[in-house]
């Protein structure tokens, strides 16, 4: 009888929680599926103790430091690097340019963190200049030169320093296309897939409950923006639109959740708007506050610009949880699939078209319903933590040769706080219905004072709803 084949190992190098990385997360919820197909040595920095007790009971958790002895001491069937931009990366970065392995690259723009590993791991902050100066020339010099004195800004996203760690990769996973293409163009050989990133789909909490929980008034409108704010997450517009829903009577809130950037001067741009009254800033909150507060909320804004190439895991909570949500039309945002986002563009109609939406969607109540139906069924369908584990499973097993990929277990090591399966889609929409969604757009933004002189912003609102109408709730993301 021959011997039956050992089943495949893993190097998993991760942030945990408590790390300051929505990776931390990330991996969390992933592991224990992805461990259905392969036993996981969890890597974590060295003197971090995870919090999750899970994962100490279902996998062996190591500190990087042992990875090279590991590696040594018995066979391993793959490596998975988890890259991002902060400095809970620093570790796995040194040990990635070591060890080559699969890095799973969460965003494109790695630059403020290694400008932070040179000044802070290398102890050389010219080490980052040098770099720059090599890799973009005079401009990259002159970016280096502003961002070693703190004069961050948006060009800095033009810069993205992913160069390296492509460079140092034996395999990329991503969760977009974005990411992948642009990876393809500094090594066109490098083995790659677009994995989709798994989320738990969110409980289905009712919206006077919600509000309850978070003392909000049942009859507020409320905005709501998740994750961590910085001068990027376009506040401002969404502070604009704000102001200009107060001073057409409605009792407009806005709730920002997570945490604020050192950075950015958030209370003083609140203030000068005079807007003081109607924003709350939460900083971090629980996760069951954080879903108390996305059921809360009758419009969810996720505007970023400009992009890191990101594929947003609070953005996808926000769908899965049925929210109607607008995001920017940029990166991997516009890789989303029509008629589940409301996708602002980044241009100088940015505040206007996003004051449109509002309007629109909060007195168009059945098509905010609608658009946050298709976004649940969408994160239902295409982003299940059992698809991302097999995406994985399967590149590692192509990539290093598993002999086979099978199930070890039947089901995840552990379970995951999930909620019910989704609802049935909506009906499709008729053109009679976009017709009169387009009528009501127009006189929205008659009341808005728009006229004639807006003709390429009322053109742009009428594509836009046109998409969110026709959107076909079994289209997959691959189609984009």
């Amino acid at each position: 009888m021959a011997d039956t084949p050992r089943p495949p190992r893993i190097a998993y190098c991760s942030p945990v929680n408590p790390a300051a990385s929505g990776i931390a997360d990330y991996s969390e919820e992933l592991l224990p599926y992805l461990g259905q197909y392969a036993e996981i040595t969890l890597f974590v920095e060295d003197g971090l103790k995870p919090s999750n007790p899970q994962l100490g009971q279902h996998l062996e958790v190591l500190p990087l430091r042992r990875l090279p002895s590991e590696l040594r001491r018995r066979a391993y069937d793959g490596i998975v690097y988890h890259m991002g931009n902060s400095p809970a990366h620093a570790g796995i970065w040194r040990a990635a340019q070591r060890m080559p392995g699969v890095v799973v690259l969460h965003e494109w723009v790695l630059h403020h963190f290694m400008l932070w590993y040179a000044a802070n791991v290398q102890h050389d902050v010219q080490i980052y200049v040098r770099a720059m100066r090599e890799r973009y020339g005079e401009a990259g010099d002159h970016m280096a030169q502003l961002m070693i004195r703190s004069r961050f800004t948006d060009a800095a996203f033009g810069f993205p320093c992913a160069e390296p760690v492509i460079a140092a990769a034996r395999g990329l996973i991503a969760h977009s296309q974005y990411v992948v293409e642009r990876a393809a163009a500094l090594r066109p050989e490098l083995p790659s897939a677009v994995v989709p990133m798994g989320v738990p789909l969110p409980p289905v909490i009712p919206q006077e409950q919600a509000r309850a929980l978070v003392g909000l008034p049942t009859t507020a409108v409320v905005l709501a923006s998740f994750g961590h704010i910085n001068a990027w997450k376009r506040i401002e517009p969404a502070l604009r639109a704000l102001r200009s829903l107060r001073d057409a009577g409605h009792d407009a809130r806005y709730i920002l959740v997570g945490s604020v950037s050192p950075n950015y001067d958030l209370a003083g741009l609140i203030g000068r708007m005079g807007l003081s009254d109607a924003v709350t800033i939460t900083g971090y909150v629980p996760r069951a506050q954080f879903e108390a507060y996305v059921a809360a909320a009758d419009l969810c804004i996720n505007l970023r610009h400009p992009t890191a190439g990101e594929t947003s895991a609070s953005l996808l909570r926000l769908l899965g949880a049925g929210r109607p949500t607008l995001v920017s039309a940029v990166g991997s945002f516009a890789e989303l699939p029509a008629g589940v986002v409301a996708q602002v563009d980044v241009e100088a109609a940015e505040s206007d078209l996003l004051l449109a939406y509002c309007h629109l969607l909060l007195e168009r109540r059945d098509l905010a319903e609608a658009l946050g139906v298709r976004a649940r069924a969408f994160v239902a369908r295409e982003h299940t933590l059992e698809a991302a584990a097999l995406g994985y499973a399967r590149f590692l097993a192509r990539l290093y040769g598993w002999p086979v990929l099978r199930r070890l277990h039947a089901h995840p090591l552990w379970n995951l706080e999930t909620a019910t399966p989704p609802e049935p889609h909506p009906p499709t929409a008729t053109p009679a219905m976009a017709s009169s969604l387009v009528r009501a757009a127009g006189q929205a933004l008659g009341d808005m004072g728009l006229d004639a002189r807006y003709e390429g912003l009322l053109r742009s609102v009428a594509e836009r709803i046109s998409e969110i109408e026709s959107g076909d709730p079994t289209r997959s993301s691959d189609d984009h």
